[in-house]
């Protein structure tokens, strides 16, 4: 029989606070205009916005955990089909939003991954795997997922398997996909929410779905907080050993990157698990709270806003120029300057985000995708 789930705060605080930094780094007033820390890296590296999608992907695989636990955490009809439905409506929508409001167009060059397609297809495959092996051999699962994609793209890569224009992963897609369904943002048709790309994102779901687990079947002790810390702290240390030989690289999430990012979401969820769930501290985590519990909607709805603000177009001193661009240049600017008034710009987009997701909190409408 199924087991009640029990719900963390910290779990809904983690969320709440990667989909804000999300929102932050996706909508700055100006790209000419960036904080560093807020930049992702130009190819190897992590910077503190390389860290928000593996985070979020690694909370999927946690919420995996208490979400699939109504149906004992293992295979059956009601699972499958549970994980199946999530999967293509996460994927769905993420195809809207790429689309979105340009319906009438050439399908020939849509863009076919992106964020949220990359979270379905990781979400559903690390569904199958973690309700069809044992938890105490998800690890195993993991090195071996790492371990067969770092060698793909070592042999199969040519003589600079790590490079933009070198790595396997960009063959892969293209003969899968085709070049006109890639991301040309690096100057060459290049998808980072590739397919191949994806099979190690596996790994982050499942690393994700067996903290679940451990938090889940633990008391809420220092006891808990200190053995996340210490799982953190070697997967941390693992992936930036790693990274000698094989870079951390978000675009082509690479293996070490895998490891390093997932360790720093468990020394960041040990601090918020110690406050919120441990010292029964959450007044503080509230902000965050109303994000955390509707996530996928509030990301949803920050896309489409953003869509909306670019091609509302405003007269401005015999100029037209977007919505998006007038708030910026007619506010921010005047406010806090191009730098500042840029993060201001982004800041405001979170809170009236927030303000749509907190009348969804209070009427307790919370959207399960």
């Amino acid at each position: 029989m199924a087991k009640k789930s029990r719900r963390l705060a910290s779990l809904d605080i983690f969320r709440g606070l990667t989909l804000t930094f999300m929102v932050i780094v996706n909508t700055p007033g100006s790209w000419q205009y960036v904080y560093p820390p807020l930049e992702h890296s130009k190819w190897h590296g992590c910077t503190p916005t390389d860290l928000v999608f593996p985070f979020f992907l690694f909370i999927v695989g946690m919420s995996t955990y208490y979400s699939l636990k109504k149906y004992g955490n293992e295979i059956n009809g009601s699972s499958i089909l549970r994980i199946f439905r999530r999967t293509v409506t996460i994927f769905a929508v993420g195809l809207f939003l790429t689309i979105f409001p340009y319906f009438v167009r050439d399908y020939s060059t849509l863009r076919i991954m992106g964020v949220l397609q990359r979270i379905a297809l990781a979400y559903g495959i690390g569904a199958i795997i973690c309700l069809t092996v044992r938890r105490e051999y998800l690890w195993i699962v993991v090195g071996v997922l790492l371990l067969l994609y770092w060698g793909i793209l070592a042999f199969f890569g040519g003589n600079d398997p790590y490079s933009l224009e070198g790595n396997f992963v960009l063959k892969a897609d293209l003969a899968i996909l085709g070049k006109n369904h890639l991301y040309k943002g690096f100057g060459i048709p290049f998808e980072p929410e590739g397919l191949l790309s994806t099979v190690p994102s596996i790994g982050t779901v499942v690393i994700g779905y067996f903290i679940g687990g451990m938090l889940g079947n633990s008391s809420a002790s220092g006891k808990t907080v200190l053995k996340l810390l210490l799982f953190g702290a070697a997967a941390t240390g693992l992936g930036f050993l790693w990274n000698m030989i094989f870079p951390i690289n978000k675009p082509l999430w690479t293996s070490s990157y895998v490891l390093y990012s997932a360790g720093l979401a468990m020394g960041v969820l040990a601090i918020i698990y110690l406050i919120a769930d441990v010292l029964k501290l959450q007044a503080w985590g509230k902000f965050f709270m109303v994000f955390g519990t509707n996530a996928i909607f509030a990301y949803f709805l920050a896309g489409i806003w953003t869509r909306l603000m670019l091609i509302i177009k405003i007269s401005s001193r015999g100029n037209t120029i977007s919505l998006y661009d007038w708030l910026y240049s007619k506010f921010c600017v005047p406010v806090a300057g191009n730098l500042n008034g840029s993060l201001l710009f982004a800041v405001l987009q979170v809170l009236l985000i927030w303000s749509v997701a907190l009348i969804l909190y209070r009427k307790e409408v919370f959207i399960r995708l």
